[in-house]
């Protein structure tokens, strides 16, 4: 079994709240004494195709409870990803068509069980029960809350003030999500900081509908992303994909700064808080120098996602580019008609996302053609081949015919 109080440490290690932790500890010490297990529940809409770190910051604390008794409810919202959730937004979503949900509810199954126990996981659509809920029973629902009490909620405050359009649906929203903890009779319900108000509708609305329980919350902090300011999102670029190959991952992890490694230590790493308090001092007292500790956060991540071979390859390709500058041995290759011009050169080999961002990187010294830096920013190509370089992590080999 387990230590309770060693439990209990390694449940609320990162966590920002937590709404009823004495919930959280009789569930562990009944798990204990009679060894019956609790459902641990989040949500995850199927917005996009592939999960990034920040998501696995969530589905990390739910092995955290597997290990503890645990059986989680991992809720794909194929229903309330159609309507889109509006926390934090500052305008209406778009609506998605269910053949995208579909795919993308598929793609997050694949990714979830490279950290989960599939033993201990039950994964279930909201679908299920928000389609046998009826007209009648989506009417009964809305009566349970007002506008008013829906009106404090900050991003609808927001907007209302702002006469920003909110439309109905959004008010449904997190009703259904709380309805979802009513349907799963669920014991503990983890999110983000942000999404504090769903997760106290599941609580209320537990209670409205007489389950007999009213489940515990326990709220993750947002990870910060590469440039250590913004959350982590793909609309800025400052992700690191669970699916990414190993060479990207190793690389956009050896960037963050050494301030936010240990953040993504402590939110991200299977290393224990006393661990991780060792390997800190080390660097403090100069033992360990941090870019040996960031790179064996980065292996620890690629192993997770890849494998212990891929870890162990990207460093090693990423020492030979980097400390030994040479070229990276797999390079994409096209074969564009020339002369051509620098800029659009990095636009077609996929190097610069348009021309005007790439005469900015010209500009900033980030680009170089054969290892040599580029400053003309009319450049032509002609015919030949060139390796083409944009930072330290972007690479093509380009013919010019």
């Amino acid at each position: 079994m387990f230590d309770l109080e060693e439990a209990l440490a390694e449940i609320k290690r990162g966590v920002s709240e937590i709404i009823d932790e004495d919930r959280i500890k009789s569930l562990l010490e009944n798990y204990l004494k009679t060894g019956e297990s609790y459902t641990v529940k989040a949500g995850f809409d199927p917005t996009a195709p592939d999960l990034h770190l920040g998501h696995t910051v969530l589905i990390q604390k739910l092995a955290t409870f597997q290990k503890y008794g645990g059986i989680v409810q991992f809720l794909i919202g194929d229903f309330t990803g159609m309507i889109g959730d509006p926390t934090g937004k500052n305008e209406t979503r778009k609506k998605l068509d269910r053949k995208t949900v579909e795919e993308n509810a598929q793609s997050y199954k694949d990714q979830v069980f490279k950290i989960l126990d599939p033993e201990k996981t039950k994964v279930v659509f909201n679908s299920e029960w928000i389609d046998a809920l009826g007209a009648s029973g989506l009417v009964e629902l809305t009566t349970t809350f007002n506008v008013a009490r829906m009106l404090e909620r900050e991003d609808f405050e927001k907007r209302y003030k702002s006469q920003t359009p909110i439309s109905i649906s959004e008010f449904l929203y997190p009703l259904l999500q709380g309805y979802d903890s009513v349907a799963l009779k669920s014991d503990i319900e983890l999110g983000g900081t942000d999404q504090k108000f769903n997760l106290l509708m599941g609580r209320q609305l537990q209670r409205t509908y007489g389950v007999g329980k009213e489940q515990a919350v326990l709220m993750m902090p947002l990870l910060e992303g590469l440039d250590g300011v913004n959350k982590m999102s793909k609309s800025l670029g400052n992700y690191i994909g669970v699916t990414e190959d190993p060479d990207t991952m190793f690389g956009k992890v050896l960037s963050i700064s050494d301030e936010l490694m240990w953040r993504y230590y402590e939110l991200l790493s299977q290393k224990s808080l006393q661990e991780i308090e060792q390997l800190k001092e080390e660097v403090v007292q100069g033992e360990v120098h941090p870019k040996i500790a960031k790179e064996n956060l980065a292996m620890e991540i690629i192993a997770r996602f890849h494998s212990e071979a891929e870890a162990k390859r990207a460093k090693e390709e990423f020492d030979r580019v980097h400390k030994q500058s040479k070229l990276p041995s797999d390079m994409a290759e096209f074969t564009l008609e020339g002369p051509v011009w620098i800029a659009k050169a990095l636009v077609d080999s996929g190097l610069s996302p348009s021309n005007s961002q790439a005469r900015r990187d010209i500009k900033q010294g980030a680009v170089r053609i054969d290892q040599e830096k580029v400053s003309d920013e009319q450049m032509q190509l002609q015919r030949g081949e060139y390796v083409l370089q944009v930072g330290k992590r972007k690479f093509a080999k380009v013919r010019v015919s």
